[in-house]
C-alpha cells in the first residue's frame, strides 16, 4: 500500500509541498477523503531515452492535428476526469487551476479541427514535471500529447519527467521504474534548477 497520509480537504500549499517531498494526492478515498501516495517505486520517462513507436512517428508526419499548450487547462482536466472511475474531483480541478494560474501547472492540448481530441496536464516545479493524467477521444491523440510534452521538456533542459506508475502503455515510450530513494535524489536535483515551461 503506497498511501502515506490522508486529509479531509485539498489545500494549494499542501499540494505543492507534497510534490516537493515526493508524494501526490488522489481524491476518492472513503467519505471523500484525500489520499496521499508515496509509491516504493516511481515511474519516470528519461528525457534522453524517449522512444516514439514508428506508427506514432507516421501520425506526427501526417500532421492532421494541432498542438497547443496552456490554452484549455480546465477543459483538459475535466476530460481527464470524464471516465467511470476517476480520482480527479471538482476540488482537484479548483486547486490545480490555482496552480495553473500561478504558472506551476500546465496542459498540452491536441486539436483535430475544433475538437479537443486529446491532452494531458501536470505540475511543474523547478526542472521537474509531474504528469498527472491524460485523455483522448480520437485515436493516438493522448500519445501525441505525451510525446510533444517529453520533446518540449527535453528542448527546455528539464531534468525529470515523472509519470507515477509504470504501465505497458508508458513503457512503450521508454518509461522505467526507479526506487523511491533514487527518485527523491533526482527530484531534489531537479527542484534546484530554474526552468520555464
Amino acid at each position: 500500500m503506497d498511501v502515506c497520509s490522508i486529509s479531509h480537504s485539498l489545500r494549494l500549499e499542501d499540494v505543492e509541498a507534497g510534490y516537493r517531498r515526493g508524494i501526490f494526492p488522489m481524491a476518492g478515498g472513503p467519505g471523500g477523503l484525500i489520499t496521499w501516495h508515496r509509491p516504493p517505486v516511481r515511474a519516470i520517462i528519461p528525457l534522453d531515452r524517449l522512444h516514439v513507436p514508428r506508427s506514432l512517428e507516421r501520425t506526427f508526419r501526417r500532421g492532421r492535428f494541432r498542438i497547443s499548450r496552456d490554452t484549455a487547462f480546465e477543459q483538459v482536466m475535466r476530460d481527464c476526469a470524464g471516465r467511470e472511475s476517476t480520482w480527479i474531483s471538482d476540488e482537484f480541478i479548483d486547486v490545480y487551476g490555482q496552480l495553473h494560474r500561478q504558472g506551476k501547472a500546465h496542459s498540452v492540448e491536441v486539436w483535430v479541427g475544433d475538437l479537443l481530441a486529446g491532452g494531458l496536464y501536470g505540475v511543474h516545479l523547478g526542472a521537474a514535471f509531474f504528469a498527472e493524467s491524460m485523455f483522448h477521444c480520437v485515436t493516438d491523440m493522448s500519445k501525441v500529447a505525451l510525446v510533444h510534452l517529453a520533446r518540449h521538456l527535453r528542448e527546455h533542459d528539464f531534468a525529470l519527467l515523472e509519470v507515477q506508475y509504470l504501465t505497458p502503455h508508458l513503457a512503450r515510450f521508454g518509461a522505467i521504474e526507479i526506487r523511491h530513494r533514487e527518485y527523491l535524489r533526482r527530484l531534489q536535483q531537479a527542484l534546484a534548477i530554474d526552468r520555464q515551461f
